[in-house]
């Protein structure tokens, strides 16, 4: 009625009585006033529906289950199901136990945690992510204006042209009326005359073959009038029926005289569609069974992005990998003084074993050049003899792992290649994200990479030994921090390439393992002798030094 008072109204005082759109399927509308308003007034846009959830205490110590209650619009539950249930076998939603369906007449979806710990709005604003129990409901109002041509239209406009088709409706329902209300006069006219001269009347009929057209002679009457009352039935004739006319024409004549006046009347038009609009309101306000609101607007944030690793209940556990590339988690953090007595496959044994947390990442680095990232909690457990790591990574073909270690996002690597080339690189640059793993070290021909060690804190040198056992010392300066590439040249070789590297504390001294010695290291101080710039050729290393040109 705001329209039909005032056609100039601005948007802001439409919007303050249309709220946003009421769905079929309920839900809850979450984007701001601002977006919502955006869209009436331009006729297109997107607004954001969640589901309708609440928490419920499930039976046991504390246990609780989500249940959903209603479904985004033109989200079909079955399909939603599907899609939820599929995220929990791709474990893409760790915290995320099972999923049922209890629907009847309404609906009813349960989702059950994995833990009791887990906090229902970080599920929820997960899910919200993943599925569609958030989802995006477009508003494109293409609508055909009074003159039927197709116009996207703001919300004024399209109410402006439904009030100019409402008043066409009532003037062509009114014309209607009208047009039936004279077809009846002109009938009961007929009618009253038949009465006033009802002897006359039978007279004819009964004595003429041919009574019609006498009639119509004689009483001046139409075709239709002549025709009705030839077709009366003889229990009509009461006078009572005479006078149940006469009240049915002042009536009509009444409602005639109504109809003329408000098809002439622009004012009383408006008039009587405000009235009618009066009418729905009763049936469809907001207080009544029909008209109370099933979406309900409450402004909520986008989604946000939830570390699923918080989630994960951190326990101790012991990582074994085998020679032979199978790869396991015992819980608790085993003694690793005797590796030997891990439980392996015949003629295996182990390769890599340390400490970590089920909340860790792993990193694994092949001799290709190309790192992987395994969580902690995906490991298989102890009891058998784990999985191969192939069947958790796409490892390529003939690929073998050189490194593995918990990925510490704030340490860095020293990497370098058979090849003589290396660089420094993040952690944090060099996890993979998915199976397929990250090409971190370029290589070429048959050069692998061999050296992956942690560059400590204080370190500040890096020392570099060939297959042809000569020794380099120069600044960690001079490497360069990358996140792929091939790097710089480290030493400089006539033939063979590189053996090993480290990075070290030159004030601490440099370190090896004693050959043939188990756990006695030898350190040597004075370096002068191989201290040079990076790429130099060196010279034989200390005496002592292990023939295997291995650092450890």
């Amino acid at each position: 009625t705001l329209l039909i008072d005032s056609p100039k109204a601005e948007h802001a005082e439409i919007m303050a009585i249309i709220k946003g759109p009421d769905l079929a399927t309920g839900g809850t509308l979450v984007d701001p006033k601002s977006i919502i308003d955006a869209a009436y007034e331009s006729g297109r846009g997107a607004m954001r529906v969640r589901c309708k959830w609440e928490k419920e205490d499930a039976e046991g110590r504390g246990a609780w289950q989500i249940v959903v209650t209603e479904i985004p619009y033109q989200v079909q539950k079955g399909k939603l199901i599907e899609q939820i249930a599929q995220i929990i076998a791709d474990k893409k939603l760790p915290i995320l136990a099972d999923i049922r369906d209890e629907s009847d007449e309404q609906v009813r979806i349960i989702l059950e945690p994995k833990s009791r710990a887990v906090d229902p709005e970080d599920l929820m604003n997960a899910l919200f992510r993943m599925s569609d129990l958030e989802n995006r409901f477009s508003l494109n109002m293409n609508v055909l204006d009074k003159d039927r041509v197709p116009k996207v239209m703001g919300i004024s406009e399209v109410l402006k042209q439904w009030i100019v088709h409402q008043i066409e409706v009532l003037l062509r329902r009114s014309q209607h009326r009208l047009d039936k209300i004279d077809s009846r006069l002109e009938l009961l006219g007929g009618y009253i005359i038949a009465y006033l001269n009802l002897d006359r009347v039978i007279e004819i009929i009964r004595n003429h073959d041919e009574p019609k057209p006498m009639l119509m002679d004689e009483f001046q009457l139409t075709d239709r009038q002549a025709e009705a009352i030839l077709n009366m039935r003889l229990r009509s004739l009461r006078k009572l029926e005479e006078m149940e006319l006469r009240r049915e024409r002042d009536k009509l004549l009444e409602e005639r005289d109504g109809l003329e006046k408000l098809i002439e009347s622009p004012a009383r038009q408006k008039t009587r569609l405000k009235k009618d609009l009066a009418d729905l309101r009763k049936l469809y306000a907001e207080d009544t069974a029909l008209g109370a609101r099933r979406t309900m607007l409450i402004e909520a944030a986008p989604a946000r992005e939830i570390s699923l690793e918080a989630f994960i209940e951190k326990e101790p556990v012991t990582v074994i990998m085998s020679q032979r590339g199978w790869i396991k988690a015992m819980k608790g953090h085993a003694d690793l003084s005797a590796p030997d007595s891990f439980k392996f496959k015949e003629g295996d044994g182990p390769k890599f074993a340390f400490h970590a947390q089920t909340t860790d990442k792993l990193l694994m680095c092949c001799d290709n050049g190309r790192f992987y990232t395994i969580g902690a909690d995906k490991l298989p457990g102890a009891r058998g003899f784990g999985e191969p790591v192939g069947s958790m990574v796409d490892l390529e073909a003939g690929a073998e792992p050189i490194a593995l270690m918990v990925a510490d996002m704030k340490a860095r690597l020293l990497l370098a290649s058979t090849w003589g080339r290396g660089f420094v690189a993040n952690i944090a640059d060099v996890v993979a994200e998915t199976k397929k793993g990250r090409q971190v070290v370029n290589l070429k021909g048959d050069a692998r990479l061999i050296v992956v060690r942690p560059v400590p804190e204080d370190a500040d040198h890096v020392a570099a030994i060939g297959e042809n056992r000569k020794l380099v010392v120069f600044s960690l300066s001079e490497m360069p921090e990358m996140a792929k590439g091939q790097g710089v040249m480290l030493q400089r070789y006539k033939d063979g390439g590189l053996s090993d590297a480290i990075v070290f504390t030159l004030e601490e001294g440099l370190s090896w393992a004693m050959g043939g010695v188990s756990g006695r290291t030898r350190t040597e101080n004075d370096l002068t002798m191989w201290r040079v710039a990076r790429g130099a050729a060196g010279r034989l290393p200390p005496t002592g030094f292990p023939k295997s040109g291995k650092f450890d």
